[in-house]
């Protein structure tokens, strides 16, 4: 288990193999690979797109739950794959001959789904080979309005009675996931940058695969991090998705050369 940004999570993320990130505390699972196990408790799933290495395990998932009878997992999925993904589970159906129940809640880049009183999530667009989308999980709190600082209390209570708005809502990016993507994506999306624990792919590290072949796959280089290094506000970033070619030592040796210290101290590799 990790702790990033005050944030607990667990995962395993191999490009091309498998890709499921866990938040226990959240109940939430970015994208579902093969299924760990530990996964079947996590009864809420965002998919970021359709390959089989981040959503191949999803009627598994669904088949466990019920075994466990655990309640029936929500699945965020993109508009564009909601009607293939509906006739996968009618072939799981006749192939388990079991109900795999579950709901399917679609969502697009823009649209929220509230995850509980105070944590909402909000698609926003990746850039990948397929259609795919990113993630950013928000906290919305109650904050005193500017004017009212420093206002004593019994005067704001008496202000709250009377029917005066003393308060607004204002909304904290926890967390973004960009699921499978290219760079431009750090570029587009505020939340990727401004988000207190950045989650986000970096297939490839060094000059074995080059920044345009990479580009070609649809995925982020290392040096195109290194890049845009300045870019980066998150409290904490853990890079996925590396190309299995590369060995843990390979990992390390390629953050510690090619990230920038201020950059580097933030980044946690998910090996």
């Amino acid at each position: 288990m990790l702790d990033l940004a005050g944030i607990a999570l667990r995962g395993v993320s191999v490009g091309g193999f498998e890709t499921c990130i866990e938040i226990p505390g959240w109940g939430v699972a970015l994208d579902i690979g093969r299924c760990p196990r530990s996964a079947v408790h996590r009864g809420t799933v965002l998919f970021t797109h359709s390959h089989m290495d981040h959503m191949g395990g999803v009627a598994f998932h669904a088949a466990t739950r019920g075994l466990y009878n655990l309640p029936p997992p929500t699945y965020l999925v993109p508009k564009e794959n909601v009607d293939a993904l509906k006739g996968y589970f009618a072939a799981a159906r006749r192939l388990d001959h079991s109900k795999l129940a579950h709901k399917l809640f679609p969502i697009s880049p823009g649209e929220e789904y509230q995850l509980n009183k105070g944590l909402f999530v909000r698609a926003f667009r990746s850039v990948h080979v397929v259609p795919c989308q990113g993630y950013g999980i928000w906290e919305r709190r109650m904050k005193l309005k500017s004017e009212y600082a420093g206002v004593a209390g019994a005067e704001l209570k008496r202000l709250r009675e009377s029917g005066v708005e003393i308060t607004a809502s204002k909304e904290f990016p926890l967390l973004a996931f960009t699921g499978d993507s290219m760079i431009e994506v750090v570029e587009r999306e505020e939340v990727v940058r401004k988000a207190r624990l950045l989650i986000m792919e970096a297939t490839f590290l060094d000059d074995r695969v080059s920044v345009a072949q990479c580009r070609e796959r649809g995925h982020i280089h290392l040096y195109e991090i290194a890049e845009r290094a300045e870019l980066f506000e998150n409290q904490a970033i853990l890079l996925t998705h590396f190309s299995a070619r590369y060995s843990k030592e390979e990992v390390y040796e390629a953050l510690d050369k090619t990230l920038p210290p201020s950059l580097r101290s933030r980044v946690t590799p998910l090996i």
